[in-house]
C-alpha cells in the first residue's frame, strides 16, 4: 500500500511538470517557441551523425561453408527429335476413301489392309501405267533369266572342250573360255538390273493401288477418313499423299548442334538429360550415339552434329519436338567444392577469403573442375571452412543505403534492402539415376 502511494504521488508530481512546462511554453512568445524548436532539431541531428559516424566503414561478410557433394560439368545444346520410329504411310492413288479397315490407335501387322480407295479416272491411269510396268518388267526378268541359262550353257560347252589342258591351254582355247566367261558374267548383271527394275515397278504398282496395306507393323494414326476425297494432278504428275503414320517400338534419336568450343568435351556414350519446352514437367535421359566430325560453317560459326538417342519413349514425344540437351562431361562424387564467385584468380594462382578466429585471411588454392556455379577445390580447404562469397560495407548518409559486393568484383552494387544476390547459375536437370 505504501509504495503503491509513494508512486502514485511521483506520477501526480511529473504530470504536475509536465503541465506547469505546457502552460509555460504556450505563454511564451512565438520567437521562444522558434528557438525553443531549433534547439531540439539541433540536438537530434548531433545525435544521429555520432550515431552514422561509429557505424560508418562497418563491413559484413556473406560466406559460404566449403562442402563435398558431386560436381557435374555438361555441355548443353538445343535440338529436335528427328525420328520418334515413326513411319509414314502413303500412296499415289486418287479418288474416293471408299472403306477404312482399321480404327485410329489400333495395332497393326505389316501387309494389313488399312483402306480401299474407289479410284477416280486420273487414278486409274496412273494404275494402268504402272501395272504395264509391272509387267514389263516381269517380261525383263523372265529374259533376263534365259540369258543367264543360254550363257550358262555355253560356258559349260567351252570348260568340257578344254578338259584337260589345264598346263597346255592354247591362245585360241584361252580367249574362247574368256569370251564364253564374260557373256555368263553381263547375262548375270542383267538378271540383277532386271531383278532390281522389277522391284522398283511393284513398289509403283503398290503406290497407285487401290488397296492400301500396312508396310510395318505397329500403332498407326490415320489421317484419312472414309468418304475422304484423294485429289488428283495430272496422270504424270504423282504425288505422295500420307494416309496414316505408324508408330513401331524403338527409342526416339535427337538431333542437336555442337558448337566448335564445346565439341572436344563430347563423347559417344556419354549419358545425356533431356527436356522439351511443350513438356515442361518431364525429365528424359539418353546417350550419345554419334557425332559428325566434319562440322558445318554459317555465318563463320562451326557446328558439329550429333545423335542423342533416349533411353525410353513417350506417346507424348513426337518428330520435329524442340528438345534440350544435356551432355554430361563430367562427374565427380565426394568432392570439395564452393561457390565459384568466391575464387579470386591472380598471376600468383588462385585465392579465397576465408573466415578465422573472428578475422578473414588469404588461402591459396588448387582447384578441378567447375560448372556455372561451383568448383572443384583440390587443396587449400577443409570441409566446414567458411569462405567469403560477398561483402555488405554500410556507410551513414542523408539516405541510408548498403552496398553489396564480391569481394573480388571491385564494383559495388546497391540493394535497397541490403541483402545479397546470389546467381542461381544455369543448373543440369537431374534425370533419373543421378
Amino acid at each position: 500500500m505504501v509504495k503503491k502511494e509513494i508512486e502514485k504521488e511521483k506520477e501526480s508530481r511529473i504530470a504536475g511538470k509536465i503541465t506547469k512546462l505546457k502552460n509555460w511554453f504556450l505563454k511564451s512568445s512565438w520567437k521562444m517557441k522558434v528557438l525553443i524548436l531549433l534547439v531540439i532539431l539541433g540536438i537530434g541531428f548531433l545525435v544521429n551523425t555520432m550515431i552514422g559516424k561509429s557505424q560508418d566503414g562497418k563491413v559484413t561478410y556473406q560466406t559460404s561453408k566449403v562442402e563435398k557433394g558431386t560436381l557435374i560439368t555438361s555441355v548443353s545444346a538445343t535440338g529436335s527429335v528427328t525420328t520418334s520410329n515413326i513411319q509414314e504411310v502413303t500412296t499415289q492413288a486418287t479418288g474416293v476413301v471408299k472403306k477404312m479397315y482399321v480404327e485410329d490407335g489400333q495395332e497393326v501387322v505389316k501387309g494389313q489392309t488399312i483402306a480401299e480407295i474407289e479410284l477416280d479416272l486420273v487414278g486409274e491411269q496412273r494404275n494402268a501405267s504402272a501395272y504395264a510396268s509391272y509387267l514389263n518388267a516381269v517380261k525383263g526378268v523372265n529374259s533376263a533369266n534365259n540369258s543367264v541359262r543360254s550363257a550358262r550353257a555355253s560356258l559349260d560347252v567351252v570348260y568340257d572342250q578344254i578338259k584337260g589342258h589345264d598346263n597346255d591351254e592354247t591362245l585360241s582355247m584361252k580367249e574362247t573360255r574368256t569370251k564364253a566367261e564374260v557373256s555368263y558374267d553381263n547375262a548375270y548383271d542383267g538378271l540383277k538390273t532386271a531383278q532390281a527394275s522389277l522391284v522398283s515397278a511393284q513398289f509403283s504398282y503398290n503406290q497407285t493401288s487401290p488397296i492400301i496395306k500396312a508396310p510395318s507393323s505397329g500403332t498407326i494414326n490415320l489421317s484419312v477418313a472414309q468418304g475422304l476425297q484423294l485429289s488428283a494432278g495430272s496422270s504424270s504428275d504423282a504425288s505422295n499423299k500420307r494416309v496414316a503414320t505408324i508408330t513401331s517400338e524403338g527409342t526416339p534419336i535427337i538431333t542437336v548442334g555442337i558448337s566448335e568450343i564445346d565439341i572436344a568435351n563430347v563423347k559417344t556414350n556419354q549419358k545425356v538429360n533431356i527436356t522439351f519446352d511443350s513438356l515442361s514437367d518431364m525429365t528424359f535421359t539418353g546417350k550419345v550415339v554419334a557425332i559428325d566430325k566434319l562440322g558445318t560453317t554459317t555465318s563463320d560459326v562451326v557446328t558439329y552434329t550429333a545423335l542423342v538417342q533416349m533411353d525410353s519413349a513417350s506417346p507424348k514425344i513426337l518428330s520435329n519436338m524442340v528438345a534440350n540437351v544435356y551432355i554430361l562431361t563430367e562427374v565427380k562424387t565426394d568432392v570439395l567444392m564452393i561457390p565459384s564467385g568466391a575464387i579470386n584468380t591472380s598471376s600468383d594462382g588462385r585465392s579465397v577469403q576465408t573466415m578465422k578466429d573472428g578475422g578473414v585471411i588469404w588461402v591459396q588454392v588448387e582447384v578441378g573442375i567447375s560448372n556455372d556455379t561451383h568448383t572443384e577445390i583440390v587443396s587449400g580447404l577443409n570441409a566446414g571452412d567458411e569462405v567469403v562469397t560477398s561483402t555488405t560495407a554500410q556507410s551513414a548518409s542523408s539516405e541510408s543505403s548498403d552496398s553489396t559486393t564480391s569481394p573480388f568484383s571491385g564494383i559495388g552494387r546497391t540493394q535497397s534492402s541490403g541483402t545479397v544476390i546470389r546467381s542461381s547459375g544455369g543448373g543440369v536437370p537431374m534425370g533419373p539415376g543421378l
